[in-house]
C-alpha cells in the first residue's frame, strides 16, 4: 500500500509514537510477552500510574496491544510491526552515536523519530508532498535513517489512523 502524507499528518502520528510511555510499553512486551494487568505498573516502575494509564489506553485505542485472557497485555500485529520501526531507530542511533554514544532506548528512538519528522518538513519545504529519504541514502539500508523512515511510512500506510488523531485525545 502507497500513501502520501502531509507533514502535519506526520508529525502528527511521531507524536503519538514518541511517547516515552508508549514506546516502553511496546518494548517491553515486545521483549518479554504479555505483561498481565496486575504486573504493569511493577514490570515499569519508572512510568506513573497516569502515565501507564494513557500509555495502555493509546496503545489500545491505536490498535497496538490487545487483553489476551489468562496472558495480559500482549501485542497485535501492529504493535509488533511498530516494535520493529523502535528497534530499526534505535539500531541507527547507536551506530551512529547519535544522539550520544551512550543513552536510553526511549531517547534514541525518540530522537530518531524528531530528526524524521524535521527531515519531513524541510523536505516539506520544498512542495513534497511524501518525505522524499534520498536525501539520506547509502549503500547499507540500515545505516541510514532513510531505511527508518521507509519503515515508519510503511507503518503508516498501514495504520493511517495515526495520522489524523489528537496526541492527546483517546481514539474512540
Amino acid at each position: 500500500m502507497t500513501a502520501s502524507f502531509t507533514t502535519a499528518e506526520i508529525r502528527t502520528a511521531v507524536e503519538v509514537l514518541a511517547s516515552r510511555p508508549l514506546i516502553r510499553l511496546i518494548t517491553e512486551i515486545d521483549d518479554n510477552g504479555a505483561i498481565p494487568p496486575r504486573r504493569l505498573a511493577a514490570t515499569l516502575p519508572d512510568l506513573s500510574t497516569h502515565h501507564l494509564r494513557i500509555a495502555t489506553e493509546t496503545a489500545r485505542n491505536h490498535g497496538l496491544v490487545r487483553t489476551a485472557p489468562g496472558a495480559g497485555l500482549e501485542l497485535t500485529h501492529r504493535g509488533q510491526e511498530l516494535a520493529d520501526v523502535y528497534d530499526a531507530a534505535a539500531r541507527w542511533s547507536r551506530r551512529h552515536s547519535s544522539p550520544a554514544e551512550v543513552y536510553e532506548f526511549t531517547h534514541r528512538v525518540r530522537h530518531v523519530l524528531g530528526l524524521l519528522a524535521l527531515q519531513t518538513s524541510s523536505e516539506s519545504a520544498q512542495d513534497s508532498a511524501r518525505p522524499s529519504a534520498a536525501s539520506w541514502a547509502s549503500t547499507e539500508p540500515e545505516a541510514d535513517p532513510a531505511h527508518v523512515l521507509d519503515l515508519l511510512l510503511q507503518w503508516l500506510a498501514e495504520n493511517p489512523q495515526l495520522t489524523c488523531s489528537s496526541p492527546y485525545e483517546p481514539v474512540a
